[in-house]
């Protein structure tokens, strides 16, 4: 489904990101993920050449803070490969903070990542794809970016603000023929889901009518349809992928 393009996965170290690297591998794209520190990024890089030591995949980790830094290493992968189809930014931090224990930067530093960290990477991209004549961009939402949570306000702050750069571009891009859209993931077995206690579990299971925690597998599928030809007439859209859950 996604024959010879090239991928730019941001957070694509472990969990819903390593899923998507993993499934644009598996449908013939060429995948540079980003991850946050060199030991992680060769961890990846290492257990998805063991499952197949073809698949044309490379790491860097940038710091997504920095927009010269991310802006660099986008352009050094164009130099490289000759084009960008697809950018997904996945990386992001969750938070649970009550509003009023949040220390000082905290608030800030959740938007940083989860919003100014995207807007780093589509400058330079949009750039690219303009020249190129087209492309992708999918960001990684939220079911709380459309119910919101209670606690940690940083973090929903942050994905409605997605949402809205998410429903902007697509409008501002549509004519350079850039399709931008989201998925916003409910309750996913990453790591972190899957240590927590089934004591924990159970109750978030029976508040999701498809009675089950998604696979990261499931998420990442969202994002193979998205950035393939399928979805060629598709833009501006969130795509819930969460059972129905509701937070």
């Amino acid at each position: 489904m996604l024959k010879d393009k090239v991928a730019v996965v941001t957070g694509g170290t472990r969990g819903i990101g390593y899923a998507i690297v993993k499934k644009y591998l598996e449908n013939g794209a060429k995948v540079i993920l980003f991850g946050s520190r060199p030991e992680t990024v060769e961890k990846a890089l290492s257990s998805l050449k063991s499952e197949n030591p073809s698949w044309p995949v490379e790491g860097f980790h940038p710091n997504l803070s920095d927009a010269k830094e991310v802006a660099k290493t986008i352009e050094g992968i164009k130099e490289k490969y000759g084009r960008i189809d697809i950018l997904v930014n996945n990386a992001g931090i969750s938070d649970s903070t009550k509003a009023d224990a949040y220390e000082d930067g905290q608030f800030e530093k959740v938007m940083d990542l989860n919003v100014n960290a995207i807007f780093h990477a589509v400058q330079p991209a949009v750039k690219i794809m303009k020249e190129q004549g087209g492309g992708c961009i999918l960001n990684t939402s939220s079911m709380v970016s459309i119910s919101g949570q209670p606690g940690g306000v940083a973090y929903p702050a942050s994905k409605f603000a997605v949402n809205g750069l998410t429903l902007s571009l697509a409008r501002e891009l549509g004519p350079s023929n850039i399709r931008v859209n989201a998925v916003a993931p409910g309750i996913t077995k990453t790591d972190m889901v899957a240590a927590l206690p089934d004591e924990m579990i159970q109750p978030l299971i029976k508040t999701i009518p498809l009675r089950r925690v998604g696979e990261p597998e499931d998420v990442a599928n969202a994002f193979l349809f998205l950035a393939s030809d399928m979805a060629s007439y598709v833009t501006g859209e969130i795509l819930s992928v969460d059972g129905a859950a509701r937070a």
